[in-house]
């Protein structure tokens, strides 16, 4: 295992060394101490390796992940995953506001709470939080999962694609155009995969409710003018 200390060696250095890594490279785990909320850390990877972060970060942790598997022994700031391709991002804390957003693959595991935002404008990331997600979460989401342990805050899935989200607490308001849909066996199905590798296995799928797009928002229609 590769050990790199923030509180001595800078974090453009971490990202770079982390830049040259390849399908193939002989340095697969890393380790980093004292990220002391640090932004950007481990941004743009783009290979298989294993990082586990001792430590809280700030803005932006993960950022564009592509195939590595990052684990946040802390909490993380906004933007986490932000835009990830694949792989997967684990946070053992909270995370703040816009966790996830853009996210086009991989899976994003938030062991606390996520605040606002969470989801916003996700185009096929999968998302499990443990905890509570806040207001606006999966804001124009597109594509992908957004599964919550917890309760759900305002205007859940505003202006919803075709994401898929499931909640087992309360909401306390969905966004326009957005519903609760009935959940079929196939949606049992895919739940259950995606709590069994968010490491949450023995939760129950019948707990949940589904929520996705009534699909009056995608194109005009004056009848649902107040709606837009």
């Amino acid at each position: 295992m590769r050990t790199i200390d923030l509180a001595t060696t800078p974090l453009r250095e971490l990202n770079e060394a982390l830049h040259r890594q390849k399908d193939g490279a002989n340095e697969d785990n890393w380790e980093v101490l004292n990220p002391r909320g640090s932004h950007a850390v481990a941004v743009g990877v783009d290979a298989p390796i294993n990082l586990d972060v001792k430590g809280s970060v700030g803005y932006y942790c993960g950022g564009m992940n592509k195939k590595a598997t990052i684990t946040v022994h802390g909490s993380a700031g906004p933007g986490v995953a932000e835009n990830m391709m694949s792989g997967k991002v684990t946070i053992k804390g909270d995370a703040s506001q816009y966790a996830g957003a853009t996210g086009r693959g991989g899976l994003l595991v938030i062991e606390g709470n996520a605040s606002s935002r969470c989801g916003i404008s996700m185009k096929g990331i999968d998302i499990v939080v443990k905890g509570n997600i806040g207001h606006m979460s999966a804001f124009m989401a597109q594509s992908g999962h957004l599964v919550v342990l917890g309760d759900a805050g305002d205007a859940l899935g505003d202006s919803i694609y075709e994401a898929k989200l499931f909640v087992r607490g309360k909401v306390k308001s969905l966004g326009a155009d957005c519903i609760e849909k009935e959940m079929r066996p196939e949606h049992h199905e895919e739940l259950a995969k995606l709590l069994e590798s968010a490491g949450f296995k023995d939760v129950k799928t019948n707990e949940f409710k589904r929520y996705g797009s009534a699909r009056k928002l995608y194109n005009f229609n004056i009848d649902n003018a107040d709606a837009y």
